[in-house]
């Protein structure tokens, strides 16, 4: 059995790139896999959603080209068979690209489903006809769709008219009418896409709003414009059964129902707590997540979780820089893992992005904040690129300690420029040092120095 300093448990954005982070500060790494490297965000998330979300962006542009930018183009149509095979070759490149960076770095990957233990002080993992001791244990096994309690919502599963999100990146034919349970950040995403490729899509969610608890000003005027793009939205539902071809809830005081060919769960994923072992190592669990401090460090001393399966924050992103703390907390480093300032993207049509506190935690938190405001209008690329549009960006300000709390933009690029509000937020730079830092003209990201001051 061959001794390593570190094993990693899963082979997802948290898990590879911790294991190659690892590696390359002088730890000897073992990866355990148990189907796929770059897990559910490469596989079947933020990888392959965001092929098809450009393929639709591209289609959006060339239906508009004629109309406002003078280009003269043939009939455009959207082939979602070709969409999805181009999807197909990004994954299987990137895939691809994780495997060899492990292998440059000097990881051993190994497949299989992961059984761990705690023998002799020290944690053997085995997967498949492989075992392996190390001193320190990471895990990092992710998450998978929740399924909610509703009636007829397995037997459509079992039967293929409900589908997950891991379903529905495989299909070949676009569906004539799409109904998304869940207004969250995927199910806005597969609207966006579905109703450019053809779908007639109607998203139900059980809150009076998308996108859950983000900006509300923000996430209802992505809604009027999805609405205008043509999906339906049925908001304050509670769904009561699903049934072949159709779905039953309740919304404003009457039972109403909607056809469809395919149904999507959207509503949550949960973290995948289904490794062997895993409970007699007596780690603490709540809510269903592995529970970890700052440091990633579990209550199981040398056992650290990162990524979707402590439940903090279900991002790739989010995963990658927990991966790097745990690893910095094994190799005898001070780092803690900051979570004030994690940035969120919607990748819609025009793109959604949030950093830090939203005006509705301020308020709970007891803040005494102002709202900085200006409509992205005001800046001249996104005129020009755009036209006349209705995004905006929102920025909180402390007004005690006079720096940035929170952030939210509606508009193309946001997912872009909104890592600079992240750093603000972070490094609590003052409000009047960002406004003598020289914005590149003309620049989307214009519009934070616009919003500051307004």
């Amino acid at each position: 059995m061959k001794n390593y300093d570190l094993v990693v448990v899963g082979g997802g954005p948290a898990g590879y790139n911790c294991a190659q982070y690892a590696a390359k500060n002088g730890l000897s790494v073992a990866l355990f896999e148990k189907e796929k490297l770059g897990g559910t965000c490469l596989n079947a998330g933020c990888i392959p959603t965001k092929s098809l979300l450009y393929s639709a962006k591209i289609f959006h542009y060339a239906v508009e080209a004629a109309e406002g930018y003078g280009i003269r183009v043939g009939q455009a149509a959207l082939d979602h068979a070709a969409v999805m095979a181009q999807k197909d070759a990004v994954v299987e490149r990137l895939v691809q690209g994780v495997a060899s960076g492990l292998r440059k770095c000097g990881v051993d990957v190994f497949t299989g489903e992961a059984a761990v233990e705690k023998k002799d002080g020290a944690f053997v993992v085995t997967g498949g006809t492989e075992s392996v001791r190390a001193a320190s244990l990471i895990l990092a096994s992710g998450s998978v769709p929740a399924i909610p309690p509703i009636p007829g919502a397995k037997e459509g599963l079992e039967a293929g008219y409900v589908v997950t999100s891991n379903e529905l990146l495989r299909i070949q034919d676009a569906p004539k009418r799409l109904v998304i349970v869940g207004g969250g950040v995927i199910g806005i995403e597969m609207a966006c896409y579905f109703s450019q490729a053809g779908s007639r899509v109607t998203v139900i969610d059980i809150l009076d709003k998308i996108l859950g608890e983000s900006d509300r000003e923000i996430s209802s005027l992505l809604q009027s414009v999805m609405t205008k793009q043509g999906v339906k939205f049925r908001l304050g539902a509670q769904v009561r059964a699903i049934e072949k071809g159709r779905i039953v809830y309740d919304m404003g005081g009457k039972t109403q129902e909607e056809k469809f060919d395919t149904l999507l769960l959207c509503t949550g994923r949960r973290p995948n707590l289904a490794v062997k072992g895993l409970e007699e190592l007596g780690l603490a669990i709540e809510r269903g997540a592995i529970v970890t401090d700052e440091k990633c460090c579990t209550n199981v001393p040398n056992v650290y979780a990162i990524g979707d399966v402590n439940g903090r924050m279900m991002l790739a992103h989010v995963g990658y820089r927990e991966g790097e703390v745990a690893a910095n907390i094994i190799l005898g480093r001070k780092d803690i893992m900051d979570y004030s300032a994690v940035c969120s993207v919607v990748y819609t049509q025009p793109e959604a992005a949030f950093v830090g506190m939203s005006e509705e935690q301020a308020k709970t938190a007891g803040i005494d904040y102002v709202v900085k405001m200006a409509p992205i209008n005001f800046s001249g690329r996104h005129m020009v690129e755009n036209g006349l549009s209705n995004g905006l960006c929102k920025i909180l300000v402390d007004k005690a300690k006079n720096i940035i709390i929170g952030a939210s933009i509606l508009s193309a690029y946001s997912s872009e420029y909104v890592y600079a509000l992240a750093l603000m937020i972070q490094n609590k730079i003052p409000v009047e040092s960002i406004l003598r830092t020289v914005f590149p003209h003309p620049t989307v990201c214009e519009i934070i120095r616009e919003a500051l001051l307004s």
